[in-house]
């Protein structure tokens, strides 16, 4: 079991507030392990086992009872003798209309109530229809590198170990699987459950052809600005051309499920979004190798990648920056404070390192700005401007 300093803290953080704490995530990403990880910290606070009530509703000691009345029932003697009880409901969307169930426990103020569910059923959307606004959501992601690169070998070098974890996944299983052959059976059998089930399943898609050239084109081209006619135009054929509102939902459904993020262009000067072009990243670069295979000349986009999903575990927002006629990868907004971003897979050549450099001198104000890259340099400054190895950046506590 991967330790999750992170995630256990930001979920601690709520502990014994009076919402109901819903964990979401991309299928297989660790949600259960959390809620483990969270009552074994619990107990080390001094919380009795019989004060935690964990069910998990694929499990067949607990799918026998069919509806959330028989799970009430079989609940409420054990929550109501005066003390405080942690409930923990995983896989909630098995049980037939769970949010009475969901509900009622939370009217019991002697309960602190943690829910996760697969993604297919506990969208954004559905959550606020659902539990009308007494929850907060708590996006969990697979591994970070810093994640990772806690159970590596204590002798490998962090370089071999960012390498494995481009390969590898972040899914946390998929640390267990020695053998290539096993490691992209299951991912391969992850991706095509989420698109089968979470995606195609759900949203009724008849398409499936189209979804999965979709689903390539964005693979292909992660941090590229896109557009849904840029994707028309290019599936565009003699006699057929897709229909740009069915485009537009196939994206929704992949964000929606975590296998995409949509990043929207933020201008600096005029600090508004726009609403015209996007970027789209990963939830994890393995799925992007199983269906792709591996390209040399994509290492920088990898890296790109990686850096957005640290920097959205760590800011509030993150968007793509547009000042004037020049891009900054990353704008990361918390509150009044920014903090600007550039990624490069190297800035040896000097060419390429003003190119980098330009966009963050044009900044205004004296916000943190950063050119991250896998140079194996000591930090360097460019006039304010912290050049730092990407690996000492993503190893940050």
């Amino acid at each position: 079991m991967v330790e999750r300093p992170d995630a256990l803290q930001r979920l601690l953080s709520w502990k014994d507030k009076d919402l109901i704490k819903v964990v979401t995530g991309i299928r297989r990403c660790g949600k259960s392990t959390l809620f483990s990880l969270l009552q074994g910290r619990l107990r080390e606070m001094g919380v009795a086992d019989d004060q935690l009530h964990a069910i998990n509703f694929e499990d067949p000691d607990w799918a026998e009872l069919d509806s959330w009345k028989q799970v009430w029932d079989a609940l409420k003697p054990q929550i109501e003798d005066g003390r405080r009880h942690y409930v923990f409901l995983d896989e909630v969307q098995q049980l037939p209309n769970f949010e009475r169930l969901v509900n009622g426990l939370y009217t019991r103020k002697q309960v602190d109530l943690y829910v996760t569910g697969s993604n297919a059923f506990l969208l954004s959307s559905e959550l606020a229809t659902y539990l009308s606004g007494r929850y907060v959501e708590l996006h969990l992601t697979p591994l970070s590198f810093k994640e990772f690169a806690s159970v590596a070998p204590a002798q490998e070098p962090r370089s071999q170990t960012y390498r494995r974890y481009l390969v590898q996944s972040g899914f946390p299983y998929a640390l267990q699987l020695r053998e290539p052959q096993h490691l992209d059976d299951y991912l391969r059998g992850l991706f095509n459950t989420i698109l089968l089930k979470d995606v195609v399943a759900r949203n009724g898609f008849k398409d499936v052809a189209l979804l999965g050239r979709v689903v390539r084109f964005l693979f292909d081209n992660i941090g590229n600005l896109t557009t849904i006619n840029k994707i028309c135009t290019a599936f565009e054929e003699a006699k057929s051309r897709p229909n740009a509102q069915t485009i537009e939902n196939y994206i929704q459904a992949l964000c929606d499920v975590y296998i995409l993020h949509q990043v929207r262009r933020y201008d600096i000067k005029g600090k508004a979004w726009l609403k015209t072009n996007a970027k789209y990243y990963l939830e994890d670069v393995g799925l992007r190798r199983i269906l792709l295979g591996t390209r040399g000349g994509d290492l920088g986009r990898l890296l790109e990648n990686v850096v957005y999903l640290e920097l959205c575990r760590r800011h509030r927002e993150v968007y793509v920056g547009i000042l004037d006629r020049e891009e900054v990868d990353f704008v990361a907004i918390d509150g009044a404070e920014y903090t600007y971003y550039q990624v490069a897979l190297t800035v040896r050549d000097e060419q390429t390192l003003r190119r980098e450099l330009r966009p963050l001198q044009k900044l205004p104000g004296s916000y943190p700005k950063f050119l991250l890259t896998l140079d194996d340099d000591p930090e360097l400054s460019h006039e304010g401007i912290r050049q730092v190895n990407a690996l000492d950046f993503l190893l940050q506590a």
